[in-house]
């Protein structure tokens, strides 16, 4: 998939540096010439023989090199490739990137290159948090910077949240998305995901159990073929997917309004688990019990229908709507009178009874429901899901 792209590799200073070894091997796997640079930190973590080994190309450390400034030099090095890739991309490489300083190779490259750069952020959850790394990371995603990661989890230091760099495969995808033109090449999609968190009051909200990963891995998925996708997501458990706009929401009508907000779009898939209902007036301080022992009495309101809403536009309206239906009894005939109901053209119908372990799962058993019946798909993982509605997709819209 990759066949013919050169990439440029720049390896930071991280213990995240060690996946970078695996991810030169599945670059080339799939056809991606690699040149690694290593910085003076990362060679603290591999060593320059073993990147040259894993990508059949000399590796570079130094800036001040004569050799290679007569055979190549740093400016042409940094326009060669097709895409630069900064793995692990420390705080301090961030830092110098936003700052635009240029004190060694890996800085002076990224400052030189007119290529698109996609950096895979990998530092302890406070560093990630820390004011001044999140103003570095708003300047790069404006100045067009691509992000992949970082994902939550334990780290080697033994604090928990995010900041793990991203897998070696989640990387080779925001790869792909940023460099392939793929069959969605120039399509614009909407992807909602996640769930919705309504307001009781400060501290209290109503939601659901999705994870949103079934979401994420669609966005990934549509990206992946070329398309440019917007991703509107609710307090989901995953991390969004790198190469997509993100655009973090929490209510219902904060999704609605996100929605109508990125369009015009080619096509809108509304895997969000959207909550029903909202408290018709949230409180805006902690409701507190009462000495008596008096239940709160909480009334309720219908929330929008983003799907109906979209679906029915007069003007405007995506050229393909595609609705999830999340059900956990009588599977086909609930999402077969939903796509009538509410005017989609496609649902995806699941079933997410506890004992399925889907919701929150890492597994999605589906059926996709059109105009032409139903099509049963294998129990298969949500990424593998999201990669075949994704080429459906790309096919409805080339026809």
């Amino acid at each position: 998939m990759l066949a013919g792209k050169h990439i440029l590799l720049i390896i930071g200073g991280g213990i995240a540096a060690f996946k970078s070894l695996d991810l030169i091997r599945r670059l080339r796997e799939r056809g991606a010439e690699v040149t690694p640079v290593i910085t003076k930190a990362g060679q603290e973590f591999v060593t320059p023989l073993s990147a040259s080994g894993l990508s059949a190309q000399k590796v570079y450390t130094e800036l001040f090199d004569l050799t290679d400034e007569a055979e190549m030099g740093h400016i042409e090095l940094s326009r060669a490739a097709d895409l630069v890739v900064v793995a692990p991309a420390t705080a301090d490489l961030l830092g110098k990137m936003a700052g635009g300083l240029a004190n060694d190779l890996a800085s002076t490259l990224l400052m030189a290159t007119d290529k698109r750069v996609l950096v895979a952020p990998a530092m302890n959850v406070r560093m990630w948090e820390h004011p001044a790394c999140q103003r570095n990371v708003a300047t790069l995603k404006d100045d067009g910077v691509l992000f992949v990661g970082p994902n939550e989890g334990p780290m080697a230091c033994g604090e928990y949240g995010p900041g793990r760099m991203s897998e070696p495969l989640e990387i080779v995808a925001a790869v792909e998305a940023a460099l392939m033109d793929g069959p969605l090449k120039g399509k614009h999609v909407v992807v909602t995901s996640g769930p919705t968190h309504e307001p009781i009051d400060p501290v209290r909200y109503i939601a659901n159990r999705s994870s949103g990963a079934q979401g994420t891995a669609l966005a990934r998925a549509l990206s992946a073929l070329g398309a440019d996708v917007t991703f509107v997501t609710g307090p989901a458990d995953v991390p969004p997917p790198g190469g997509v706009k993100v655009v973090a929401i929490q209510s219902a009508q904060d999704m609605l309004e996100a929605v109508k907000a990125a369009f015009p779009a080619d096509a809108a898939v509304f895997a969000a688990a959207v909550a029903d209902w909202r408290v018709a007036s949230a409180s805006d301080k902690k409701i507190k019990k009462d000495k008596k022992g008096s239940l709160p009495v909480l009334e309720f309101a219908e929330n929008p229908d983003i799907l109906a809403t979209v679906s029915q536009m007069k003007k405007g309206r995506p050229e393909l709507v595609v609705g999830f239906a999340a059900e956990t009894n009588d599977v086909i005939a609930h999402a077969t009178a939903k796509r009538e109901r509410k005017g989609c053209d496609w649902i995806v119908a699941n079933d997410v009874s506890p004992e399925t372990g889907i919701m929150g799962g890492t597994e999605n058993d589906v059926t996709l429901i059109t105009d032409q019946g139903t099509e049963d798909w294998p129990r298969m993982g949500k990424d593998d899901v999201a990669r075949q509605l994704a080429a459906r997709i790309a096919e409805a819209l080339d026809g």
